[in-house]
């Protein structure tokens, strides 16, 4: 047998087998691809929650700049104020850098979001609390379950 006749051979014993083995990679490739998609989707969910953590420690510490520029109010407790409690309306450093933090933070964070600081002499508790539905890709009307605190203790 001559080696023509040997490769004109094995090219009749391929006839047919091509379609089937195409398909096959094919279907491989679809549920690799569907995997990449939903990895896709999980990875957007959990960079959309680290950047709100990553906004809410800057806040805090915009905060701290704000009381460290009046160190003496910041002792006397002037910057303190609970989570849930309206800034005053009055015009003194202090009552204007808590609006003006707590309206950056509904700003960057969304509705519901707040912040607390507590100082005790010269160290400072801030706290700042949002809901992270978004991030963690919650749709239940339980917002309890979502929310989030980022807490940051300070020395002035």
């Amino acid at each position: 047998m001559t080696r023509r006749n040997h490769i004109a051979r094995a090219k009749r014993g391929q006839r047919g087998v091509g379609l089937i083995e195409v398909l096959i990679a094919l279907l491989v490739l679809s549920f690799g691809m569907l995997g990449l998609a939903g990895l896709q989707m999980w990875s957007l969910r959990y960079n959309q929650s680290a950047m709100e953590r990553g906004m809410a420690v800057v806040q805090t510490y915009s905060i701290v700049d704000a009381m460290r520029a009046d160190r003496n109010a910041a002792l006397n407790d002037n910057f303190d104020i609970g989570l849930d409690a309206t800034p005053t309306a009055g015009a003194t450093f202090s009552e204007v850098s808590l609006r003006a933090w707590r309206s950056s933070l509904l700003a960057a964070l969304g509705t519901g979001a707040t912040g607390s600081v507590d100082c005790n002499g010269a160290v400072c508790t801030i706290r700042v609390r949002w809901d992270d539905q978004r991030g963690m890709n919650r749709e239940s009307s339980d917002t309890s379950s979502t929310l989030q605190i980022v807490t940051t203790v300070v020395q002035l």
